[in-house]
């Protein structure tokens, strides 16, 4: 099988990134399934269901969310309503968050893809419960090979090393585990020694001419300062597609191959187009 996940969408010049080449990569790459993290795609913060559907139109199958799941509040009665839309799966129980953290696709071959969105502790704004617990409630209802012939783990979190435990936990067990919320592609693609496929951060969807997405001027002031400035905003210039290629074994559901995808703008000379 071949799948893609596609980093956090940050504002409009990653929107128009999605937009602009995932039809052509779907085509071109032969691609079966594809997870898109959408949490920061409505002006830097949250997602609504205009931009949901404009992304699922040009190819996304499922999109994950994270900590600005909530952000834009009408997010918390479209995800109640879309299958297709992911939030954290280790929201703790007295949350009673809407939606889910897992789910299973069916494709129209019949091939089945389970993606599971899990956010991590260290350094967040918010508390969750265990993330590898979690994972392993959600990994143990959708076992590769016999429920789901491919699994992908969206890992949002803060810490390379939360990220890297969690693909090592998970090796053997998904097809893929990649990190998402830091927005800066790592270089550490690989497959794990079980068969995992496995990236630290995918990087994000957005104007890398920019402070992790968001306009320059005001983040370097921020930091010079120490003082709030405005309020954050997307920096516009020409976005980049940045994501994740995974193939699979059709008989196991394990990696056999991972490469990088940066399309468009600053990055697009460094990866798969």
């Amino acid at each position: 099988m071949k799948l893609a996940f596609f980093g956090d969408i940050v504002g409009r010049p990653g929107r128009q990134a999605v937009m602009d080449h995932l039809p052509r990569l779907r085509a071109e790459l032969g691609l079966d399934f594809v997870v898109v993290n959408a949490e920061n795609a409505a002006g830097g913060f949250g997602l609504t269901e205009a931009i949901a559907e404009e992304v699922f139109a040009a190819g996304a199958d499922c999109l994950t969310l994270g900590d600005h799941a909530w952000d834009q509040r009408e997010a918390l009665t479209y995800i109640a309503r879309e299958p297709r839309l992911l939030r954290p799966v280790n929201y703790p129980p007295e949350a009673d968050a809407p939606g889910k953290g897992a789910n299973l696709f069916t494709l129209p071959d019949g091939r089945r893809v389970g993606v599971v969105q899990v956010q991590g502790t260290v350094f967040m704004r918010q508390s969750l419960d265990n993330p590898f617990k979690a994972v392993d409630h959600a990994l143990d209802a959708l076992p590769l090979g016999s429920v789901a012939d491919a699994v992908i783990v969206d890992m949002h979190c803060e810490a390379t090393s939360e990220k890297m435990a969690m693909g090592h936990y998970c090796d053997g067990r998904a097809s893929l585990v990649v990190g998402s919320h830091t927005h800066v592609p790592t270089a550490d693609h690989m497959v794990l020694e079980g068969g995992t496929a496995y990236q630290s951060d995918a990087g994000m969807c957005g104007d890398y001419d920019s402070v992790i997405g968001m306009q320059k001027e005001n983040s370097m002031q921020r930091f010079l300062t120490q003082m709030p400035g405005r309020r954050y905003e997307p920096a516009l210039g020409e976005g980049t597609l940045c994501g994740l290629y995974v193939e699979t074994d059709d008989k196991t559901g394990l990696a056999q191959r991972v490469a990088p995808i940066r399309v468009g703008g600053r990055l697009a000379a460094a990866g798969l187009a």
